[in-house]
């Protein structure tokens, strides 16, 4: 691979300053080994802006012509590995045009004119996200479609629903898997919000003030895939909204994954034994030779303090910075980049973990006896025949008390005489409405856990997708 010579070359900054750095100071203040990422985007920024510089005739069009030309180039060197980026420069958008300059001479020089690094910086971080928040949308679009295609085998598989990690009522696992693909698609939702306000092309904007040169600002935007350029040019670089908007959706994404990991991590547990991890999604032990543990599950739960981490980092960075740019402001690349990543990751290990697992429903199914999941539906069965809610809920309290008394775990195992006892509204046809499968098929309101209507959620969510 060839390497650059123009490392050798002095900082884009360094006309005004007669001593360099130390080594160890410009190295601290460098920052290619985190925006080298960027590459790829500022060629493109860098494409669009020389190209529009030539027909704008702020530079003559063969010297764009010749700029672009060589800006193809060095995207095609890189991407075979015939050039390869020199990290002894200071950021990706001094080596790039370190190299044009080494190449083309005075012609290379002139690719800056009209734009300080400020803008060049955020377009190239800009389009960087255009790609990758889309390509996060399409990994949460692919999670979400897995979970509901096993929602979808599972309309009819009963199990215990959850508050406060007590048995509440019975719903089925459809429904439990529609309700964490409920939070994804909330998710690309956001993400998609977050697109929509980073639709602005900075480029032209300057160090803070825009240019005395005719640029032509809505060529670049659009030549770029910009819905429009930036209405301010102090704002443009100052504007670090769309890195927080994206981190926090990041964060949020992450805490839903870690909440139905932690689901995961308790149904795979001797105690519940609701799923079964497959083995290649699964570790064992160092030193219990029995152990089958869902790492993977863990892991997810445990990254999640990387992204909740890095809102706060970005958060806290921009808080006391005034308008308009700072070199506090390289600091935002490196959080961001790492929630972009950790999230994709984790999206991709979790739609395989799902995808592959197995779920014992005798025993999800068993979970529904024991723990009076039925209380609701018996006082709403009195409620259905004219007795008030609240003297239906305590009626159906005292019953519950009276089972536990007796060792019962169902208020089916008590006779009607028992139950007429509490109440004469009671007859024969409470037993058939208080089994797990008639709560869940009752339940035919909209939101509802009955069959039909998960497969309506179902229906619904696809579409959103």
């Amino acid at each position: 691979m060839a390497k650059s010579t123009a490392s050798k070359t002095k900082p884009l900054w360094a006309g005004r300053l007669s001593a360099a750095p130390e080594k160890e100071a410009f190295a601290f203040q460098a920052s290619i080994d985190i925006d080298k990422r960027l590459v790829f985007d500022d060629i493109a920024g860098s494409k669009a802006h020389v190209v529009m510089l030539g027909k704008q005739g702020i530079i003559p069009k063969e010297s764009a012509s010749k700029i672009a030309k060589e800006l193809d180039a060095i995207a095609s060197e890189l991407k075979s590995g015939k050039l390869e980026i020199d990290e002894t420069h200071e950021d990706i958008h001094s080596f790039l045009e370190s190299v044009l300059t080494e190449r083309l001479g005075e012609a290379g020089k002139m690719v800056h004119a009209g734009r300080s690094r400020n803008d060049q910086v955020a377009v190239a971080f800009r389009l960087y996200l255009k790609r990758s928040v889309t390509d996060l949308i399409l990994l949460l679009s692919e999670t979400a479609n897995v979970l509901l295609d096993t929602a979808l085998a599972h309309v009819n598989s009963i199990m215990p629903g959850y508050t406060h990690l007590q048995r509440a009522q019975p719903v089925t696992l459809g429904y439990h898997l529609t309700a964490w693909s409920c939070a994804l698609v909330r998710d690309i939702s956001r993400f998609n919000d977050a697109l929509s306000r980073l639709d602005e092309c900075p480029l032209g904007s300057g160090a803070l003030a825009a240019t005395t040169l005719p640029l032509d600002r809505k060529a670049t935007a659009l030549a770029l895939g910009f819905k429009r350029p930036a209405v301010n040019a102090m704002d443009a670089v100052a504007d670090r909204d769309f890195a927080i908007e994206i981190s926090s959706a990041c964060a949020i994404s992450m805490v839903h994954l870690s909440r139905f990991c932690e689901d995961v991590v308790l149904w795979a547990s001797e105690e519940f034994k609701f799923i079964d991890l497959a083995e290649n999604w699964s570790t064992g032990s160092s030193i219990m030779p029995q152990k089958k543990n869902p790492d993977y599950a863990e892991l997810i739960r445990g990254k999640t303090g990387r992204t909740t981490g890095n809102l706060v980092t970005l958060l806290t960075l921009l808080k006391g910075l005034p308008y308009a740019y700072n070199k506090d402001l390289q600091e935002d690349k490196e959080a961001l980049f790492d929630s972009i990543d950790t999230l994709s990751n984790c999206l991709k290990m979790f739609s395989g973990m799902m995808k592959t697992a197995a779920f014992n429903l005798k025993r999800m199914k068993s979970a529904c006896i024991g723990g009076f999941l039925e209380a609701t539906d018996t006082a709403e069965y009195l409620v259905k025949k004219g007795m008030p809610f609240r003297a239906a809920h305590e009626t159906a309290a005292a019953l519950v008390r009276v089972c536990i008394e007796a060792g019962h775990k169902h208020i089916g195992s008590l006779s009607i005489a028992e139950l007429k006892k509490h109440s004469k509204l009671f007859d024969e046809d409470l037993y058939k409405a208080i089994t797990p499968l008639a709560c869940v098929r009752a339940r035919d309101i909209t939101g509802g856990p009955a069959p039909k209507e998960v497969r309506r959620q179902i229906k619904a969510l696809r579409k959103k997708i």
